[in-house]
């Protein structure tokens, strides 16, 4: 039995099975790296996707999926992160990513694969090393209390300049835990959805190019989609970021 936990460890098993093309993606198209080829939506399919969540925080997770194309004689990888720096895409594209739902792989599903296939992920990490942390299902109950806490005892918040969670995850929405040490800055970047901000502690400032807000504990936002901004922590502050997605 192959486990495979890494991003690096699908892509080597799906190289030694004929997904030899490293894929780049456009706002509209994938490119082939070796030769810029240029293929459009309704020319390739997603075979499988695999699903990483960042051990410390959302901007590090990542999608890793297996795609063919019969009209080029083509099969690869693409490695595209899903967190709230995700970049935006045209409809078509994200459309064609979501594409052959029945092959989404779960961890479950890949339990009545065949073994070699099988994926760990949002189970123990270096960082997080217990575990089974519940991320989506019928209901999810959340300690917001807990987890600011649980963040805040973590190396990444004591050797960095912020550190995250994600409480929840689906195909619809995303609620990530965010704290942000005093003069800590989340550089300009964008949300492939709609996103409201709550602030549960401290005060922050939230920049577009045509509006600033300061916003303080009891206060929240919302932004739309595609719509570039940045956050500044005026002081030790942690706030909710919860990002509804195209279903």
């Amino acid at each position: 039995m192959r486990t495979m936990t890494t991003v690096s460890e699908v892509l080597n098993v799906l190289k030694e099975r004929g997904y030899t093309v490293d894929f780049n993606l456009n706002n509209n198209c994938l490119i082939c790296h070796q030769n810029s080829l240029q293929i459009y939506p309704g020319e390739f399919v997603v075979d499988k996707h695999y699903r990483f969540e960042g051990m410390s925080d959302p901007g590090d997770e990542a999608i890793v999926y297996a795609i063919s194309s019969d009209k080029h004689s083509l099969k690869g990888t693409l490695v595209n992160g899903y967190g709230i720096y995700a970049d935006e895409l045209a409809d078509e594209m994200i459309q064609a990513l979501r594409e052959n739902p029945n092959t989404y792989q779960t961890e479950e599903d890949l339990d009545e694969e065949d073994e070699d296939t099988k994926i760990k992920y949002n189970q123990s990490t270096p960082l997080r090393p217990e575990g089974d942390r519940l991320l989506d299902a019928q209901m999810v109950k959340m300690d917001l209390s807990e987890y600011r806490a649980k963040i805040k005892d973590e190396k990444t918040w004591k050797e960095g300049d912020r550190t995250a969670i994600t409480l929840f995850k689906s195909d619809s929405m995303r609620i990530v835990l965010i704290a942000l040490h005093a003069g800590s800055e989340m550089k300009t970047h964008t949300a492939p959805g709609i996103i409201s901000v709550q602030v549960l502690s401290g005060r922050i400032n939230f920049r577009t190019e045509r509006q600033t807000a300061e916003l303080s504990e009891g206060q929240m936002l919302t932004l739309h989609k595609g719509v570039p901004h940045s956050v500044l922590a005026y002081e030790e502050s942690t706030f909710l970021l919860t990002m509804a997605l195209q279903a």
